[in-house]
């Protein structure tokens, strides 16, 4: 193997269960989002662009689709220099094996794959989060500090901050102190879960915590912690750009909504920093006699006769006269039928929703209301499911494929 000054881990085996049926089939980082894009293709194209060209992805939870999605990183130009991307599940040695037991130990179970570069530094990533990074800059950075492990961080909400780990620090940005999810955070710099280890350093702590019966094999409950009890030199390297934990269906669709904003700070159109995805071959959208569309984003293959407004279309989509979509995000390959109406849904792939129905809005208020929901009133619709025509369906359903009895407000 060709020796690298830095490699990256790319934690890519997530169940995301807070995404309710959107994870049903396959692990979060290959969740749709965009309008054409996978969340793991920010996370691989930051690398890409940043000229990290070695990637270990490692996958667990329902792995087939993000594996073959991945492939060797061709799409994202990840396939040659002698490193490339490489999947790496759990697997069975000559000492038995077992399930990634947490984001340490996952990383434990692939020291052999680390070594085969001989890296100086490695760098730790989540394959879940929507951002655009320049990894080269926070490298700089790890090296002048002379850091054994630097940890990126973000202001959060004050309100927000107890959602994830806090960094306190001193005037140099050293951290003092790692707080996971504190109940009375001490400020809003929050961990964003890349971190740049020197090699030996990720290793011998590593090992450490393998060998600690008591241990989650987390980075940020264990390892971390232990690093800074022991007097290890830890940098926070601050980061003024766009980040979304898109870990829950209120974030993912917030997310979503933003790249529609007039002055969205997540730059999709910006070729000095493109976000690389799978090709494709469909025909251009087209849009009939009569259409409206306004404020919204819609991918190659979609045929829209009805209206749009502020809505992100994926590949495929077909919306039929009559049909109306509003503050909606809807996945490749939905038959949207005539005089339907949605309104602030997620609608999953290949998905048909029958003449009339209605999807979302008034009716998702008035569940809300009754189940005490602090979501955004989002309706989600499984992948593969049918909407009956004339139905109305409110938020926090489930429908699921070849389910009969629809539940919340429904058959109105």
């Amino acid at each position: 193997m060709q020796k690298k000054e830095c490699i990256a881990m790319l934690l890519a085996g997530g169940q995301g269960s807070r995404l309710r049926g959107l994870t049903r089939n396959i692990a979060k980082p290959a969740v749709p989002f965009g309008g054409q894009y996978r969340i793991i293709d920010f996370s691989l194209s930051n690398c890409a662009n940043s000229g990290i060209d070695t990637v270990g992805v490692l996958t667990q939870y329902k792995p087939q689709l993000l594996n073959k999605y991945i492939g060797m990183g061709v799409n994202w130009d990840l396939h040659g220099n002698g490193g490339g991307v490489t999947i790496l599940p759990p697997y069975v040695g000559d000492r038995g094996g077992c399930w990634y037991q947490g984001t340490a130990h996952s990383v434990y179970q692939n020291i052999d794959y680390i070594d085969s570069f001989e890296p100086e530094h490695v760098l730790i990533l989540s394959g879940d989060h929507i951002y655009k990074m320049n990894y080269e800059e926070m490298l700089v950075y790890h090296r002048r500090k002379d850091a054994d492990l630097t940890i990126s961080v973000i202001e959060v909400p004050w309100e927000e901050a107890g959602r994830f780990g806090i960094m306190n620090a001193d005037g140099d940005m050293r951290i003092t102190e790692f707080e996971e999810k504190p109940r009375k955070p001490k400020n809003n710099l929050a961990s964003m879960g890349i971190y740049i280890f020197k090699t030996e350093v990720l290793k011998t702590y590593l090992k450490k915590d393998a060998l600690d019966s008591t241990s989650n094999n987390d980075f940020g409950k264990n390892v971390i912690p232990r690093m800074l009890r022991e007097g290890c030199s830890i940098y926070a390297f601050p980061y003024q750009g766009y980040w979304r934990d898109v870990g829950t269906v209120e974030s993912y669709w917030l997310a979503s909504m933003e790249i529609l904003d007039d002055d969205a700070k997540l730059k999709m159109f910006d070729n000095d920093w493109c976000v690389y995805s799978e090709s494709t071959s469909f025909p251009p959208a087209y849009f009939a006699t009569g259409s409206y569309v306004k404020n919204s984003m819609v991918a190659e293959g979609c045929r829209i006769s009805g209206e749009i407004e502020n809505s992100l279309l994926f590949s495929g989509v077909k919306v039929e006269p009559g049909a109306r979509v509003k503050d909606s995000i809807i996945m490749a390959n939905v038959k949207i039928s005539a005089g339907v109406v949605i309104d602030k849904a997620i609608i999953g792939e290949e998905v048909t929703v029958g003449e009339g129905a209605v999807v979302g809005g008034e009716y998702s208020k008035e569940y809300a209301k009754v189940r005490g929901s602090r979501e955004h009133n989002i309706t989600v619709i499984e992948n593969n499911s049918d909407i009956a025509p004339y139905s109305h369906i409110g938020v926090l359903v489930m429908v699921k494929k070849d389910e009969e009895q629809l539940s919340g407000i429904s058959g109105v």
